[in-house]
């Protein structure tokens, strides 16, 4: 194809619209992660096998993304081939945040603890639909040239997200909302409502994405993508994406599993970590005050871990030019990984909070840097269909430490939760160094 065209260069707030949904989406996915252990734990769930319950977001996005991938670099409508999915799922999403918090309320349906996990799943599975579009989304529509900045802006935008929807029940608790269960209830009223505020953000921030992003239309994006007549009509079966994976993911997948693992552990157990470290709280005494302060500093670590995130994640982009962004993944990964074991000699919640800073780095250039490392070597055609097989590598090292979270509970740290942590920070650790052996410096 001969008549291929630059994409054009796209202003700051144009870039910034077209992720801008994605603050509402982490605000809920971030409730989701620091909320849900413990409405497990109020429905009934039992505190050792609490990792169990945790294999549902994984498994969802182990099944959804790819497809949902692979669906929207077939789709084109009137609103675009990405914006479809991201709206569906930011509803379906929404109306899982209302019912999963009220799952006692579904009692004469389904007992609690299975409604609250399917809701749990409807839900997870609704923010994959829409998080892998949002990914696909800034590959289709910025040039080579724009692509840190790119994914920098999502992931200030992430990190944004993520610090309101940590600090939501806090404040509510300060602004008088009851932080414990009311009248025989079994969820405090603060995560309730944190649930409620929290759906509607993310409706309404999709749909300002949906409403202010034009997508490229085929013609236009085949031109600045030089697919030729052939290429669009040429169908490739799963199994050929797979056998055609681009190397650079191969080697990404290395550091991915270990930074990702990292993460689920510090999902699963922070709430009970500090609880036993810190609020000396028995890790089974989890409707006590003294267990939902600990729940509710969890929050708070999280929104500074966040607030740190966005920090870095507006440098990503100049560090990334200066240094490559092959060294400031490694670095940013090794930090996180020392901020995640110090939590071990921690023993007051401010010196917590001092951890964050090392994991929110961390967290900034696991949301920027490989989705930028990768996108340029993918092909255009099938942009979406590799971002969702991109995704096996986060959610199978999920699902390993999902269901390998309780052995080490019980077997290598006799039920301290704290210890959990600490693996977490080894795992990041390595991640940091895997980045800086496996990660070529052309793909850089």
């Amino acid at each position: 194809m001969d008549n291929l065209q630059k994409k054009p260069h796209l202003s700051f707030w144009q870039i910034w619209n077209m992720s801008f949904g994605f603050l509402g989406v982490q605000i809920g996915y971030d409730l989701q992660n620091a909320n849900i252990s413990s409405i497990f734990l109020a429905n009934g769930a039992d505190p050792h096998n609490i990792n169990w319950f945790w294999l549902a977001a994984p498994l969802a996005g182990f099944i959804v993304q790819p497809i949902v991938g692979l669906s929207s670099d077939k789709t084109w409508t009137k609103l675009g081939r990405r914006i479809p999915f991201i709206l569906l799922g930011a509803i379906i999403s929404a109306l899982a945040m209302f019912f999963m918090p009220n799952s006692e309320n579904f009692a004469a349906y389904l007992p609690p603890l299975f409604f609250g996990a399917s809701m749990f799943l409807l839900m997870d599975m609704s923010f994959n639909v829409t998080m892998q579009p949002f990914r696909g989304l800034v590959s289709d529509m910025v040039s080579d040239s724009q692509r840190n900045i790119g994914y920098g802006i999502q992931s200030f935008l992430i990190s944004l997200g993520a610090v309101l929807g940590g600090v939501l029940p806090y404040l509510l608790d300060l602004l008088g909302v009851p932080n414990h269960p009311l009248n025989g209830g079994k969820v405090a009223p603060t995560v309730i409502w944190s649930f409620y505020i929290g759906g509607a953000v993310l409706i309404m921030s999709v749909l300002w994405t949906a409403f202010r992003t034009k997508e490229y239309p085929p013609e236009e994006y085949a031109r600045y993508n030089n697919i030729s007549e052939d290429e669009k009509t040429k169908k490739d079966s799963f199994f050929d994406l797979l056998k055609n994976t681009p190397k650079i993911m191969l080697r990404l997948s290395i550091t991915q599993f270990f930074s990702w693992f990292a993460l689920i552990l510090m999902w699963t157990y922070t709430t009970q970590g500090i609880a036993n470290s810190v609020w000396n709280c028995s890790i089974d005494d989890f409707k006590s005050e003294a267990f939902n302060d600990a729940r509710n500093w969890t929050g708070v670590m999280g929104a500074t871990r966040n607030i740190f995130a966005a920090l870095f994640a507006l440098a990503i982009p100049f560090l990334a030019d200066k240094f490559g962004r092959r060294n400031v993944y490694s670095f940013a990964l090794v930090a996180g990984g020392l901020g995640l074991f110090s939590m071990l000699f921690c023993n007051d919640k401010i010196t917590l909070i001092l951890t964050t800073l090392g994991v929110g780095i961390a967290w900034a250039a696991i949301l920027a840097l490989p989705y930028a490392i990768l996108s340029k070597s993918l092909p255009a055609k099938q942009t979406g269909a590799y971002m969702g097989i991109f995704n096996f590598t986060i959610t199978v090292p999920q699902i390993i430490a999902a269901a390998t979270g309780g052995f080490f509970l019980k077997n290598m740290f006799n039920g301290s939760p704290i210890h959990m942590l600490a693996l977490a920070g080894v795992s990041m650790i390595i991640a940091g160094i895997c980045a800086k052996l496996f990660i070529a410096s052309k793909e850089n």
